[in-house]
């Protein structure tokens, strides 16, 4: 089964990775890909872009370019996911986003949106970043009631959103299994004199440095003992190449709002 496939926001740096992951894939087939009318890459093909060499597929500046495609790819930001959104639905088409920092509201319009079409929403599409959600689920049950949870987590310089989506779907999983709201137990700075530790609190530490593709790390911290469970991506790539396999999956499910736990099956 082949799957007709285009990038939305394909010039910036995790777009490039996607380009050259969905190349490289023998069930994906790369039909377009687009930019913003302002960019200085449009009409340039998508392999060059991408440094893979041409491949004969240019970008483009309007979404109905894209009709062939059967999923798109967004990882672009929240006001142009959001408009995307409407295109496939107004299309019938499927769509990952990667795209993170969506507020309640927000998510609350995407899932409606899945009533109508097939969507995968993933703060992070790593396999590894997904397998340690379940991680983090699996321990908060076993000692989260004593414990105390910390999150941090280290981004590159250029990161706008903080802490980053993964870092609150890490405390998300976490406050649910436990039967807390994050809204009300979440900590996000800590300076000067403070009250001692609240022992329901969920706390969270934000580095912003260089070139740092990406580490989280939740701690479960007790007296005598700490349990820290970490993943560190080195590369773009994993994030492309599970987006790779959250669209091969979502080509094959009907409407929906689904989450990389879906795709990989660790909800059942």
């Amino acid at each position: 089964m082949t799957i007709n496939v285009a990038i939305l926001g394909c010039s910036g740096r995790m777009g490039r990775n996607l380009i050259q992951a969905a190349s490289e894939h023998k069930h994906i087939n790369l039909v377009g890909g687009n930019v913003r009318a302002s960019s200085s890459f449009v009409n340039f093909d998508l392999g060059e872009l991408a440094g893979i060499g041409a491949i004969g597929q240019k970008t483009s500046t309007d979404l109905n370019d894209l009709l062939a495609a059967d999923v798109l790819i967004d990882f672009t930001s929240i006001e142009s996911t959001l408009e995307n959104i409407k295109w496939c639905q107004q299309h019938k088409k499927a769509i990952v986003i990667g795209t993170t920092g969506f507020s309640a509201a927000q998510v609350e319009i995407i899932e409606q949106a899945g009533k109508n079409i097939p969507i995968v929403l993933a703060p992070n599409t790593s396999v590894g970043v997904n397998l340690l959600f379940k991680l983090v689920e699996i321990t908060a049950k076993a000692i989260g009631d004593y414990t105390d949870i910390e999150i941090f987590e280290a981004h590159h310089r250029f990161k706008k959103d903080a802490p980053s989506g993964t870092a609150m779907k890490i405390g998300e999983v976490i406050a649910d299994t436990l039967g807390r709201n994050l809204d009300e137990c979440a900590i996000y700075g800590r300076e000067g004199i403070t009250d001692e530790r609240k022992q329901d609190t969920i706390g969270f530490a934000t580095v912003r440095a260089g070139d740092i593709i990406g580490e989280h790390t939740a701690f479960f911290a007790d007296l005598g003992e700490r349990l820290e469970i970490t993943h560190k991506a080195s590369s773009r790539m994993t994030f492309a190449l599970g987006a790779m396999r959250a669209t091969t999956w979502l080509a094959k499910v009907k409407e929906g709002c689904y989450t990389m736990q879906d795709v990989l099956g660790l909800t059942e």
